[in-house]
């Protein structure tokens, strides 16, 4: 009883976490209903016209539907590989670096556009990607290169949404891997000296092996992100000249709910994105489980 009493707190510190997961995850959870009804808001949920698996048809008929699908797959699948190789990369390098103080300058500084949100960085994206008068472009210009339109450029727009999310998203997993660096016992670099082993050497039959449960982990894990592609870095940074490419599944269930007023077709459109990333994430979990010993659930 007492070790019960002892437990109230922290139930109690669990409260407010737990009411707000109830109030903006599990109640919306009702508004699935919508993607089967010719929904009306001003007839609500009850007195909308129920109408099946029509609005899924609809969907499934949308001319753009499956280009939409194969850039969302593409644009997400290329940010899951370069997140693996830059920042693997990154803290390696990092790793060799003697000073402390040095180190810690440049963890903050590539850290640092992780704490930006999209609006921010978006505006500093269009200004330093601009054309006319943009720093890349007049770098580019020096050695004779054609500006380049990155963002409204249909082929150059899904690998411009990789590099900048990888710019500002790198920084946090670096100190991902630099932590799993730090847990590599010191005793093997130590066995590899003693047989000769140049620093190379070390890095290739030490530091990756260590490093390899880590990043067999985090692969594992991004596989249930393979829908989502970014939603609000593409909003911040798409226009109509590009949405042959860079057009996602979230931007779609945006405009066909709230600008075109589509609900149903919007929610159905997000319920078919939720329930194959469910399959996924579960599908990731059993693999997490098998290579690296970890579960989520």
């Amino acid at each position: 009883m007492n070790k019960k009493r002892q437990e109230i707190p922290l139930h109690l510190m669990l409260l407010p976490g737990v009411i707000l997961t109830i109030i903006f995850s599990y109640v919306p959870i009702a508004g699935i209903v919508i993607a089967f009804q010719k929904f009306v808001p001003s007839k609500g949920i009850f007195h909308s016209k129920w109408i099946g698996l029509d609005n899924f048809r609809y969907m499934l008929e949308m001319p753009n539907f499956s280009g939409v699908v194969w850039n969302t797959v593409f644009i997400a699948v290329m940010k899951i590989i370069v997140h693996l190789i830059v920042p693997v990369i990154f803290a390696l390098l990092l790793n060799e670096v003697i000073s402390t103080a040095f180190k810690r300058t440049i963890q903050t500084i590539i850290y640092f556009p992780y704490f930006l949100s999209w609006v921010i960085l978006g505006g500093i994206l269009i200004d330093i990607l601009s054309p006319s008068g943009g720093i890349v472009n007049q770098m580019l210009g020096l050695i004779g290169i054609e500006p380049i339109f990155f963002l409204g450029n249909e082929n150059w727009f899904p690998f411009t949404l990789v590099a900048s999310d990888t710019w500002k998203e790198f920084g946090y997993s670096t100190i991902v891997y630099l932590a799993a660096l730090t847990a590599i016992d010191q005793s093997l670099y130590e066995a590899a000296v003693v047989d000769g082993a140049n620093r190379w050497k070390q890095t290739l039959h030490v530091t990756i092996p260590g490093m390899l449960p880590i990043v067999t982990l985090m692969t594992v894990l991004s596989l249930g992100n393979v829908l989502n592609a970014g939603f609000d870095q593409v909003f911040n940074l798409y226009s109509p000249m590009v949405y042959s490419t860079g057009d996602i599944i979230d931007t779609m269930v945006y405009r066909i709910g709230l600008v075109d007023a589509q609900y149903g077709v919007a929610t159905a459109v997000g319920l078919f994105k939720s329930v194959i990333a469910f399959i996924l994430i579960v599908i990731s979990n059993k693999l997490a489980n098998r290579y690296t010993g970890y579960r989520i659930f």
